[in-house]
């Protein structure tokens, strides 16, 4: 049972999600650019430096692609948001700088292992099939197992409550039937059986030198068990929750142009979302 109270249901989609929808459907591959930031090393005139990588966009929060393949059980559509998701390993160093530069500030990697987070990121993607460039800036929330339970992390809480002030209430009667852990699970039975296999790879980013679980952890798995206990304990989903669209278009020099929008709470009637246009 879903315990999250979204703040308004009455808010429609914010303005740039459809075309932004449309766009990403002409790629071949919907990847993005991925910023988020990390503690700069000892003596750095700054305490924070950028850090990149390619990442896959894998849908909007609550509004779960359909796929032949997945067997997982799905949630009846509650909900709808703007909340753009991807997924990583836990053993990333994205999750770490997500936990590590939220609000709770996070210094330990033990700290970084369940739900919370909601670190600054920007991502950014470049349609060249419109020609047109779309970065989002917000903030970052990790999904992991212990989303729901008896006994919520404070992580989860704060997920359940940061997330689900944008999620859109469509049908009441469904809202008991919805669960957190049943759309982890879902996004998870919609990754490629080489994709669920990839959390069962040695730890990225560690020394081959070193030892690991040769018993559980190899290149190449491929896995089709929807409940793998070594590939859903690094499995994360994580939630973009954007405060800020800027949608680019280049596809015409003579016309080019940019509109920002603004999330804004006090901007009901155009689904929170205020709109600029910008020279590009």
């Amino acid at each position: 049972m879903s315990t999250t109270t979204p703040s308004s249901s009455v808010l429609p989609p914010a303005p740039w999600k459809s075309l932004f929808s449309q766009h990403i459907s002409k790629m071949q591959q919907p990847q993005f650019v991925l910023s988020t930031l990390a503690a700069a090393p000892a003596g750095s005139p700054t305490p924070y430096v950028p850090r990149a990588r390619y990442c896959i966009f894998r849908g909007f929060w609550t509004e779960l692609p359909e796929n032949k393949h997945n067997h997982a059980e799905r949630n009846p559509k509650a909900y709808e948001s703007d909340c753009l998701t991807f997924t990583t390993d836990v053993r990333m160093e994205k999750v770490g700088q997500i936990f590590g530069t939220s609000a709770g500030h996070a210094d330990s990697n033990e700290q970084a292992q369940g739900s919370g987070g909601g670190g600054p990121i920007e991502a950014v993607w470049w349609v060249e099939e419109t020609g047109t460039q779309w970065r989002v800036k917000g903030r970052a929330f990790i999904v992991a197992d212990d989303i729901e339970g008896r006994e919520n992390s404070s992580g989860a809480r704060t997920v359940k409550s940061e997330v689900g002030k944008r999620m859109r209430v469509i049908d009441e009667s469904k809202l008991n039937e919805w669960t957190w852990t049943r759309e982890l699970s879902g996004t998870f039975g919609n990754q490629s059986p080489g994709i669920k296999g990839s959390f069962r790879a040695p730890p990225p980013g560690m020394s081959k030198d070193q030892p690991y679980d040769t018993k559980n952890l190899k290149l190449g798995a491929k896995v089709e068990d929807l409940h793998d206990s070594v590939a859903r304990k690094n499995f994360r989903l994580v939630i973009i929750v954007p405060d800020s669209v800027e949608q680019t278009d280049l596809s015409d020099p003579a016309k080019a142009c940019r509109f920002r929008y603004t999330f804004d709470e006090g901007m009901r009637a155009n689904g929170g979302w205020r709109t600029e246009e910008l020279w590009p």
